[in-house]
């Protein structure tokens, strides 16, 4: 999966690199690459919900062994995305109805606390740098390019973590991040659902400028309930 950098704006520092990537810090290694190329598909809904991940074909796939594959299952197991079971070929992670309204619970209380903080610690070139990014995503819509809005969301998002100022916070949010976006990625798969995600954060976007956290919050919280909503709209195919 590619690294997602951004050009700085003026004299803000860029963030880059591993700061913006849309995977965590799998090692810089065969069995991280694989691990990375793998989350990429079953984030993009290449590798959909319930479909065997079969080693052998895996590792004809990288052309090496079948030991850094299941190695590399090992680590998307980790991450929520692929569930291996006793006797069983793994496979990508199906989710129930359940299983996805608690974790979209989780990340609203997780954002609508970034959004608080951002209101109350991120400075005006950082919220400066926060619109330039969040055009990007503007942008994207109006083209209907799902891949290049989705990036640009997931860069929208990690910039909010990287100037609330908490640290602890943010790994939090990375913990979660890849069993979110394969959710997330699905509920802005259309032009509609693109441009009601854009509605929804240019809504926060604005409190944030208005320096009002109250709102900010309860409006971050609440368009993570839409996109909850988008979710169930668009019809997910990966319940159990």
């Amino acid at each position: 999966m590619q690294n997602l950098s951004v050009v700085a704006v003026d004299n803000q520092p860029e963030l880059t690199g591993s700061e913006f990537s849309s995977a965590p810090r799998f090692p810089n290694s065969l069995v991280g690459n694989i691990a990375r190329d793998l989350a990429d598909d079953i984030v993009t809904g290449r590798l959909r919900p319930g479909h065997d991940l079969n080693s052998v074909e895996l590792a004809r796939r990288f052309d090496t062994s079948r030991t850094p594959v299941r190695e590399a299952l090992l680590l998307l197991e980790k991450e929520g995305l692929v569930e291996i079971a006793a006797h069983r070929r793994p496979r990508v992670k199906r989710w129930s109805w359940n299983d996805i309204c608690e974790l979209y619970q989780v990340r609203s209380t997780l954002n609508g606390l970034v959004a608080e903080l951002v209101v109350k610690n991120a400075t005006a070139r950082e919220l400066e740098l926060l619109d330039a990014r969040f055009q990007s995503q503007v942008e994207a819509c109006e083209r209907h390019d799902v891949e290049a809005f989705f990036r640009a969301m997931v860069i929208v998002r990690d910039t909010e973590a990287c100037i609330c100022g908490n640290a602890q916070l943010r790994e939090l949010l990375e913990q979660l991040q890849l069993r979110m976006q394969q959710l997330r990625h699905f509920s802005v798969s259309t032009p509609q659902t693109m441009l009601e995600a854009t509605e929804d954060y240019a809504r926060t976007l604005r409190a944030y400028h208005e320096r009002d956290g109250e709102l900010a919050a309860a409006l971050s919280r609440s368009g993570m309930q839409r996109s909850l909503e988008r979710i169930r709209r668009l019809g997910w195919k990966g319940t159990e």
